[in-house]
C-alpha cells in the first residue's frame, strides 16, 4: 500500500510539457488563476501554445495577458469573464480587443464579483447564486452570446442564459441569478506546493480557490515544492486540499512576466515588448510568439531570452514589502 500511495505522489510531479499533453485537450474548457498582472500560470500558457491547442473555451475574473496570449496565438474559441487587461499598462489587451472587433472569439461579460460567484457556485455543486451584483447596468441586458445561441449550442457546459432576473420569493426582492463554471481543467500559479498537491497561495488569492475547487482536474504550477510534513505546520495558510490537485509542476519564475507576491515584481520591460507587439496586429504578434514561446525550449530559455539572471534580479520582491519598490508603476509605454 505505502509503494502506491507514494507511485501516486510521484505520478502528480511533472514538467509543463507532460501536464498539458495529460491534461489539455483540444476544446478543452479552462479556469485560469491569477488576476490583471498577478501570478498568472505564464509557462503553463506557453506550452499550451507550443503544443498548438485550439477551441478552447476560458474561464476567469480579471485575466491579463495569460488570456490574452492563448487569443493572440488563435488558440481560444470562447472566453466568459469579467475583463482581460493588463493594468497599470493597457486595458483592455491588444489581441482580446482585436478578437471581439473582428468577431473571431465568442465571449460573455460578468462584473468581476459575479465571474467569482460562477465559481462559487461550480465549487459548491449548485447550479447558480443569487446576488444584487449587477442590477441597474448594462451587464445584465447585453449579452455577447445570444439566448437563442446559447440554447441551440450542442455545448453541455454553456448555459442556457447568460443569467437569469427573478423575484426572490423570501423578501419580494429582485436578485440576479449566475449560472455555475464549471471548468474541465483549472490552473493555478502558487508561491508553495506540497508534494502530495496541497497549496499556498502568499498574499491576495483573488478567486483562485474557488476556481480550483470547481474545476474537474486541477494543475498548480508553483515557484518551489516542499514537503506535505511542512505545509502541515501551518495548515491556516493553505487554500486548495491535496485531494483536489492532478499536477504539480515547479517552475521558479513561472508566472513572469506577471508577479508572484513575496518572490518578484512584475517586468514592465517586457510588458512594453509585448504590448507593442500586441498592438500591431496578427502579423506583429506571431512574430513575438516565434521569438518567446515557439523558438524557445522551455522555461530556462525563455528566462535566459528575456534578460536572464540580471533580469530576474532586477524583478526580485522586496522580503518584507513583498514587491519591488523599484519597478515602475506610472504607465512608461501608454
Amino acid at each position: 500500500m505505502a509503494g502506491k500511495v507514494n507511485a501516486e505522489i510521484e505520478d502528480k510531479i511533472m514538467d509543463a510539457k507532460e501536464a498539458v499533453k495529460k491534461f489539455i485537450s483540444d476544446g478543452c474548457h479552462i479556469g485560469l488563476g491569477g488576476f490583471t498582472v498577478q501570478r498568472h500560470p505564464m509557462e503553463l500558457i506557453r506550452e499550451i501554445i507550443r503544443q498548438c491547442k485550439r477551441n478552447l473555451v476560458l474561464y476567469g475574473c480579471s485575466q491579463g495577458i495569460d488570456a490574452d496570449m492563448l487569443i493572440g496565438a488563435k488558440c481560444v474559441k470562447r472566453i466568459e469573464m469579467a475583463y482581460v487587461g493588463d493594468e497599470p499598462f493597457v486595458s483592455p489587451s491588444p489581441n482580446f480587443r482585436r478578437a471581439i472587433e473582428e468577431g473571431l472569439i465568442e465571449w460573455e461579460d460578468y462584473t468581476n464579483f459575479g465571474a467569482t460567484l460562477r465559481f462559487v457556485a461550480g465549487a459548491l455543486g449548485i447550479p447558480f447564486m443569487p446576488t444584487k451584483s449587477m442590477l441597474g447596468s448594462d451587464i445584465i441586458t447585453k449579452w455577447g452570446i445570444p439566448a437563442e445561441v446559447r440554447e441551440k449550442s450542442s455545448d453541455f457546459r454553456l448555459a442556457s442564459k447568460k443569467l437569469a432576473v427573478i423575484t426572490c420569493p423570501f423578501t419580494g426582492e429582485k436578485v440576479t441569478l449566475v449560472p455555475a463554471c464549471k471548468p474541465e481543467v483549472a490552473i493555478i500559479h502558487a508561491q508553495i506546493c506540497g508534494t502530495k498537491g496541497t497549496v499556498r497561495i502568499l498574499g491576495q488569492t483573488f478567486a483562485d480557490e474557488f476556481v480550483a475547487k470547481s474545476a474537474e482536474k486541477v494543475i498548480v504550477t508553483c515557484e518551489k515544492i516542499v514537503s506535505e510534513e511542512s505545509m502541515r505546520m501551518e495548515p491556516e495558510r493553505n487554500q486548495i486540499p491535496f485531494y483536489l490537485v492532478n499536477a504539480i509542476v515547479q517552475v521558479p519564475y513561472g508566472a513572469h512576466p506577471t508577479a508572484v507576491y513575496k518572490y518578484y515584481d512584475y517586468d514592465p520591460d517586457h510588458y512594453a515588448i509585448y504590448i507593442k507587439a500586441a498592438r500591431g496586429g496578427w502579423d506583429s504578434f506571431e512574430k513575438y510568439l516565434e521569438e518567446y514561446v515557439y523558438s524557445v525550449d522551455g522555461l530556462s530559455e525563455y528566462l535566459e531570452k528575456v534578460g536572464g539572471a540580471e533580469k530576474l534580479l532586477q524583478l526580485k520582491a522586496d522580503p518584507i514589502l513583498g514587491y519591488n519598490p523599484k519597478i515602475r508603476r506610472d504607465k512608461p509605454f501608454r
